[in-house]
């Protein structure tokens, strides 16, 4: 695990976009695409605006680059919680990525059916791979003050899955389906970054990154990488209470 420290959140977002711009050379370059799942939230949303100014995009080979997302609300692709909508409006509708590069989850559907297809649909597209696991390239993950990540909510049932890529969850203090890639595939993953910022987010980034190990109840601390770098990119009021020897 690696975390980075930035005096404010204008430089974080820079950090991660060309933390981005960087991993999607290499992977091109390696194996001829790049797949990263997208995350909600407004430190990520930042990120993909900056992405779409020339003096980044211009460094992302679009053609070869693959759009997921690590989770989504149970909307249609153009309501307002869509994480598809944001990711849309922000970025992929700034930039020449095609279409059939993006592959969304169908939050309009059935969330059982919709996991399952999404499932499906990785396992397809990773077939590619001569071992033909399903590892993104990266994943990019938020946090929320409960500490959850993606659509891994504390006490829910995704958090025992231990077999399936995704799963439908439903977070009983939202009264909400929500679709989300499982630990173990995020886990699966070659690079995992964490992107928060604002002093909201400190207490919560404390008990995750130095707390005792309490998955259910903050299941941020679930995302450990089997053989993946994990990196926190963080701005200086969300680090404010981590110890300077973290």
């Amino acid at each position: 695990m690696s975390i980075r420290v930035y005096p404010d959140a204008d430089l974080l977002k820079r950090a991660a976009a060309e933390h981005v711009i960087t991993l999607s050379e290499a992977s091109i370059n390696a194996q001829g695409y790049f797949s990263i799942a997208l995350s909600g939230g407004s430190t990520p949303k930042a990120v993909y605006e900056l992405l779409t100014d020339k003096a980044f995009s211009r460094y992302v080979d679009w053609e070869h680059t693959h759009i997921f997302w690590g989770d989504e609300r149970c909307v249609p692709p153009d309501h307002t919680e869509s994480n598809y909508r944001m990711a849309r409006m922000t970025l992929l509708d700034n930039v020449p990525v095609p279409f059939t590069n993006i592959h969304r989850m169908k939050g309009e559907l059935d969330p059982a059916q919709a996991a399952a297809d999404y499932e499906q649909m990785l396992r397809q597209f990773f077939a590619r791979r001569r071992d033909g696991a399903v590892r993104f390239d990266l994943v990019l993950l938020g946090i929320g003050d409960d500490g959850h990540t993606a659509s891994l909510f504390p006490g829910t049932a995704a958090l025992e899955e231990t077999e399936r890529l995704v799963v439908e969850n439903y977070v009983e203090k939202l009264e909400a389906w929500r679709l989300t890639l499982t630990a173990p595939t995020i886990n699966n993953a070659d690079r995992v970054t964490f992107l928060v910022s604002g002093k909201s987010k400190a207490e919560t980034l404390k008990q995750v990154i130095e707390g005792p190990p309490q998955p259910y109840e903050l299941p941020a601390q679930l995302i450990q990488p089997a053989s993946g770098n994990l990196l926190w990119l963080l701005d200086a009021p969300a680090a404010a209470k981590l110890s300077k020897s973290t």
